[in-house]
């Protein structure tokens, strides 16, 4: 019997991406997700001829092995990303909508292979991925008034900071049940008006937040401002959240925040400028991490390569293509 898989990133960028496709799509399909970063979710999937395989927002770099090992065992791929790729396969079972462009998401990718037919749920999607300018004018351009771009942005924020944690314990809902949630509503101001878990993480993320921007500054320059967080639940939970708050506030600046590992080292959240093209990933590749233009991560950043790492970060040309 074929099966339907869809596969995602467990941020708001990823869920949102396949809320669209089902909302499209229904189907009895079975979920793998994760946190923000458990990035090589193909490894967890077994599927075979007759199969259909749905992928959004997980880097095909990081999962290009499990890629090919289900396009060899028969299964079918669609593929929905917006990270550099690296070398994409070539095969006929396999549909690739790719595109690295900074002002991109993969809830926006999809939002345009759908024709825009669930396009407040991408708009959700690109607000929760940092990119609320670009939401902003497809939300107006779409007749969305202010208060209700203004539930979008937060609905997005909301979904996106509960991706953040080092296990499942740090989140206050595992990522596959708030998709439960989400799915629930064919419009997300639905969603907010009628369903009390996503006012209840905007809650709490703010009280994280708050936490966090208390953190003492670690290291600055013309270029960059970088913080430190202690290895703590809350901190854990709003280190990306943090990163994104940062450039809103200081958007000339790239904004980097390290969260101390407790096996030691530290977890690096990174921002670019908001004004410049972006090169976050191609920063945090160096460092064994990767991400996209405006916004990059390194899950490990060993403690005698931090001064490395700053001496990278302020001789960035932010101008440069990732």
């Amino acid at each position: 019997m074929s099966r339907q898989i869809d596969v995602c990133n467990g941020d708001a960028d990823g869920l949102c991406a396949v809320v669209q496709w089902r909302l499209a799509h229904p189907a009895a399909a079975e979920l793998v997700t994760g946190l923000k970063r458990d990035i090589e979710l193909l490894d967890r999937v077994e599927a075979g001829p007759g199969d259909d395989v749905l992928v959004c927002d997980l880097s095909m770099q990081r999962n290009g092995p499990a890629l090919r090992r289900l396009l060899a065992q028969g299964a079918r791929v669609r593929y929905f990303d917006h990270h550099h790729p690296g070398e994409v396969p070539v095969h006929p079972s396999l549909q690739a909508h790719l595109d690295g462009d900074p002002h991109l998401c993969t809830s926006l990718l999809m939002d345009r292979f759908l024709q825009g037919r669930h396009r407040a749920w991408a708009l959700v999607g690109t607000y929760g991925d940092n990119l609320g300018a670009v939401a902003e004018g497809l939300a107006a351009a779409g007749g969305w008034d202010a208060p209700q771009r203004a539930v979008l942005q937060r609905l997005g924020e909301a979904i996106n900071y509960n991706a953040y944690g080092d296990t499942v314990e740090d989140v206050h809902l595992p990522p596959g049940e708030l998709f439960e949630h989400m799915l629930r509503h064919a419009d997300p101001l639905q969603a907010w008006a009628r369903d009390p878990v996503f006012a209840q993480l905007d809650e709490r993320r703010c009280a994280d937040l708050e936490q966090g921007l208390r953190a003492p500054l670690r290291w600055e320059s013309a270029q960059a401002v970088v913080r430190e967080l202690p290895d703590t639940p809350w901190s854990r939970r709003v280190v990306g959240v943090l990163a994104n708050e940062l450039v809103l506030r200081d958007p000339a600046r790239a904004q980097a925040v390290l969260k101390a590992r407790p096996q030691g080292g530290f977890l690096v959240s990174l921002r670019a400028p908001r004004d410049c093209a972006g090169s976050a990933d191609a920063l945090c590749r160096r460092f064994g991490g990767g991400g996209r233009a405006g916004a990059g991560g390194i899950d490990h950043l060993e403690t005698n390569r931090v001064s490395d790492f700053l001496a990278a970060l302020d001789q960035m040309d932010w101008r440069l293509p990732a």
